[in-house]
């Protein structure tokens, strides 16, 4: 590690510190040409797959994009911020666990409507209307009567 006051490339490490949640390491070093200290902060780095649109179009996965459309689904209902963060958790550990380093959107749709299922009945049927396109009361019918089963 270069030391960012002078640019010496040989630096000690002082003392390590774990973060009381465990997100990352603290390091307190030593420059050992102008003996200056400062402190680095080791995180762990997530790759997450890039998302297939329907029109081919590849776009970076972005978490906010996905929170928001939960929430927008569960607008006004009575759902726990811990659930809708336990939800997002499962898609994102589903998304990291792909083979592949490309996800179809669909799959990702998919996943999000799994877990609203799980939540809110109307948080997943308004998700799914937006999702699935509905053109016609009849689509509305079928999906309701679904979630009823």
């Amino acid at each position: 590690m270069k030391c960012p006051f002078c640019g010496h490339g040989d630096t000690q490490v002082v003392e390590t510190r774990e973060s009381d949640d465990g997100a990352f390491v603290r390091r307190r070093r030593r420059c050992g040409g102008c003996e200056r200290r400062f402190t680095t902060y080791e995180r762990p780095e997530v790759t997450f797959p890039q998302v297939v649109k329907k029109d081919g179009r590849r776009v970076d996965y972005d978490p906010a994009k996905l929170r928001a459309s939960i929430a927008l689904a569960l607008r006004k209902r009575p759902i726990a911020t811990a659930q809708i963060d336990a939800a997002i958790a499962r898609i994102e550990e589903k998304l990291l666990a792909e083979p592949t380093r490309e996800v179809p959107s669909q799959r990702l749709g998919e996943w999000v409507m799994e877990e609203l299922h799980q939540l809110d009945q109307v948080a997943y049927v308004r998700f799914a209307s937006v999702y699935r396109s509905f053109e016609d009361v009849d689509a509305f019918r079928t999906l309701i009567d679904e979630v009823r089963r």
